[in-house]
């Protein structure tokens, strides 16, 4: 069981009643999982969901052998769900940690009950996937036709979007990733995604502070890859 309070920062658990949500929060299993450890692997078959109590999770997946990261998740995010919403369906991709991270689980039989008891929860989980598999493919279609310098600009703007937090002296992005986790979120290489940062900061767009990524105006990064 996990604290039910947990659940109302999940915007599908919002219109629940407090005794729906601790019936619901009696049906998951924490699980603690070291820095880089696997959850899963893409071609298993999935029968949990998972909720993030705290860490971060990279949904990635292999293409001749480079791996390719496809979304990071962090506190109060859900993940896993495409394998569990069809039944004896195989994970599309594989999740690691990116640090310590306290997951709970909650098995196929469990989320298929609730959502069948809850209409409204099914149609929220819905409309996440489907935006999920869109930016997916709106991913995978950018490695191949944009080149380096937007495609580092649109990671950072997506992060910023993801995980930001408004500062005086703009956006910080709440994740400390190297050089090389960039590249494998870019389709490129570490050292063209160190030199488009250096270029970035020497264009007063972005900084770095205490390895985290600060964005001055994201209106200015915009204008670099979409103009005025």
């Amino acid at each position: 069981m996990i604290d039910w309070r947990f659940l109302c920062y999940f915007p599908f658990f919002e219109e629940l009643e407090e005794a729906d949500l601790r019936e619901i929060s009696s049906m998951f299993i924490t699980r603690t999982y070291e820095k880089g450890r696997t959850v899963f692997l893409e071609g298993e078959k999935g029968d949990e969901l998972y909720m993030i109590k705290s860490g971060v999770i990279n949904i990635y997946r292999i293409d001749e052998a480079r791996e390719i990261i496809l979304a990071i998740f962090g506190d109060g995010d859900f993940f896993g769900e495409m394998a569990v919403l069809e039944n004896e369906q195989v994970r599309s991709a594989s999740a690691k940690t990116m640090e310590k991270s306290v997951l709970y689980a909650l098995k196929r039989q469990d989320f298929m009950s609730l959502l069948n008891r809850n209409p409204n929860i099914s149609m929220k989980i819905l409309k996440t996937t489907l935006d999920r598999l869109r930016k997916a493919n709106e991913l995978i279609t950018n490695l191949t036709i944009l080149d380096a310098r937007t495609r580092v600009i649109r990671m950072l703007l997506r992060l910023a979007g993801q995980h930001g937090t408004q500062r005086k002296d703009g956006i910080l992005i709440n994740l400390k990733l190297t050089h090389q986790q960039m590249a494998d979120m870019t389709g490129t290489v570490r050292e063209t995604v160190t030199k488009i940062l250096l270029e970035l900061q020497d264009e007063k767009l972005i900084h770095i502070e205490k390895k985290k990524i600060m964005i001055g105006s994201i209106e200015k990064l915009e204008q670099v890859i979409f103009g005025d």
